[in-house]
């Protein structure tokens, strides 16, 4: 199968197309023949050699799947053979022709493939981040990069929770965030004073998905550190000590992916696709994903 692969840490163009052994599936597992693949900011971080998790090289890429199952492990009784599934590919493997799930659901009726592989890593990070800071009906709740795939789904689930959402981004999205449901704030000096002009007495939590070193602002605005959660900024978490919110040692929230059918299906949750790319432009996929001025998700064409 073709897959995309790195041999050496770098920039966009380490990435290369190449042949691999085609994947079988374990116990619980199912193989899907990929359709299309998310590109996530952790993908340049593990490419780029600044997040390793202990792997070794050559490495594979792409975690976020959408397909066709064509092959299911023993013990596997949610899905079968010809179902349309998206999910978490095994081993960072997603970028291929062929991909390994044990994380997946049934893709919601109303989407294509392109459209769900932009919802898996954006919708448990989001949900796990909400659930660790309790937001429910009623909370207020601040993001920080509201804009962006995390922030987007964030924002929504959030409401769909009953919570009030202020989202923080640049002024060019402040019409996105009012459609999302938000009440836009605008980045720069001045952010948390005009969040406090909308919400004079501060919110009961605050979400750190960029990683721009506002979380002493952040702690101020939400009544103290132990109501902020931060998904980008790990040497600011340690400092201030604030959670540093990481799938790998907290806990995942793939339930997620099941759930979030109901909101597709009745309008209440919409994430947009920025951009798509053939799998042999994956190159220019992550370079367009380093700029960081993306409004939803990037998304690889497979098959």
């Amino acid at each position: 199968m073709k897959a995309v692969q790195f041999s050496r840490y770098g920039g966009p163009e380490v990435l290369e197309i190449v042949d691999l052994p085609d994947p079988h599936p374990g116990p619980g597992q199912v193989r899907i023949v990929v359709h299309a693949a998310g590109i996530n900011a952790t993908d340049s971080k593990l490419r780029a050699g600044t997040l390793t998790f202990g792997a070794k090289l050559p490495q594979t890429t792409g975690s976020d799947i959408a397909g066709v199952v064509d092959e299911v492990g023993e013990g596997v009784t949610d899905v079968a053979v010809g179902d349309r599934v998206f999910g978490i590919s095994d081993s960072n493997a997603g970028a291929a022709e062929l991909a390994l799930m044990t994380f997946r659901a049934i893709i919601p009726r109303s989407l294509g493939f392109i459209e769900a592989a932009a919802l898996p890593v954006a919708l448990e990070t989001a949900t796990r981040a909400l659930d660790q800071l309790g937001v429910t009906s009623g909370s207020t709740l601040f993001i920080n990069g509201a804009s962006g795939g995390i922030g987007s789904t964030a924002v929504q689930l959030a409401v769909a929770r009953g919570a009030r959402v202020l989202g923080a981004a640049s002024a060019a999205n402040r019409n996105y965030l009012a459609m999302l449901g938000a009440e836009p704030v605008t980045y720069g000096e001045g952010m948390v004073e005009r969040a406090r002009a909308i919400a004079p007495d501060g919110v009961d939590a605050a979400l750190d998905i960029v990683g721009n070193g506002v979380l002493p602002q952040l702690i101020d605005l939400a009544g103290g550190s132990r109501n902020v959660i931060t998904l980008a900024d790990f040497n600011g978490s340690q400092e201030h000590g604030v959670r540093f919110s990481n799938g790998y040692v907290d806990g995942h929230a793939f339930h997620a992916l099941t759930e979030v059918g109901d909101l597709i299906e009745t309008g209440r949750f919409w994430l947009p696709v920025d951009k798509t790319f053939p799998l042999a432009e994956v190159a220019a996929a992550h370079r367009t994903s380093e700029t960081g001025h993306v409004r939803g998700r990037l998304v690889l064409m497979v098959g």
